[in-house]
C-alpha cells in the first residue's frame, strides 16, 4: 500500500497535459505532505486553520467519537503553499482553502461532495499509477505512504501515531 519516496517523486514529476490530473495528483500530494489528511477533513479546512506555519485540524472522524478532541498538525511546507495558491480560494480566515464547500451543506451534501472528489482523486491516481507502472493508487496509499516513509526514516511509532491522529498504537502497527 505504501510508496517509496522515489515513486513520489516520479507522481509529482508526471503530467500528461491534462488541467484535471494535475489538479488531483496536486490534491493527492497535499493529502501525503498533511499527515494523510482524509478527503472529509481536507474540504473542510479554513484558512483560519492555519497557525505559526502549520495546519491544525480534528479530524472527522474522531471528533464525533473521542472524548478528548486532538489537533493533528501538518507543517505548511513551501509545496503545500503553491498548492493552496494555485487551487485554493483566496486567503480569508473564514474561507475554506479549497473550493468544494460553501458552508450551506448539510451533513449528507457533504458526504457526497467528499465521496466525489476522493472518486476523481483516485481516478486520476490510478491512470497515473498505470503510465508510471506502481499500480493502483488512492488517497488511501497516500496516508499509507506518509505513515511508512516516517517509519523508514526513523520516527518513532509514538510519534506517528500522533501524526496520524491515531488513539491506538496498534493502528499505527497495522500501517
Amino acid at each position: 500500500k505504501a510508496l517509496t519516496l522515489n515513486q513520489i517523486k516520479e507522481i509529482i514529476k508526471f503530467s500528461d497535459g491534462n488541467i484535471a490530473t494535475e489538479r488531483y495528483r496536486d490534491l493527492w500530494f497535499f493529502i501525503y505532505l498533511c499527515n494523510g489528511i482524509n478527503v472529509a477533513d481536507l474540504i473542510k479546512l479554513k484558512f483560519k486553520d492555519i497557525k505559526d506555519d502549520e495546519i491544525c485540524f480534528i479530524r472527522q472522524k474522531t471528533e464525533r467519537t473521542a472524548k478528548v478532541k486532538k489537533a493533528i498538525r501538518a507543517t505548511l511546507t513551501p509545496e503545500i503553499r503553491f498548492i493552496i495558491e494555485k487551487w485554493g480560494n483566496k486567503a480569508q480566515p473564514e474561507s475554506y482553502i479549497f473550493p468544494y464547500l460553501t458552508g450551506k451543506e448539510n451533513a449528507e451534501k457533504r458526504k457526497k461532495i467528499t465521496q466525489d472528489l476522493t472518486k476523481r482523486i483516485n481516478t486520476k491516481m490510478k491512470l497515473i499509477g498505470i503510465h508510471l507502472k506502481i499500480g493502483n493508487i488512492t488517497t488511501y496509499t497516500a496516508r499509507h505512504s506518509f505513515a511508512t516513509v516516517l517509519k523508514r526514516s526513523g520516527a518513532n511509532i509514538a510519534f506517528i501515531s500522533e501524526s496520524l491522529g491515531h488513539k491506538d498504537l496498534k493502528t499505527t502497527e497495522s500501517y
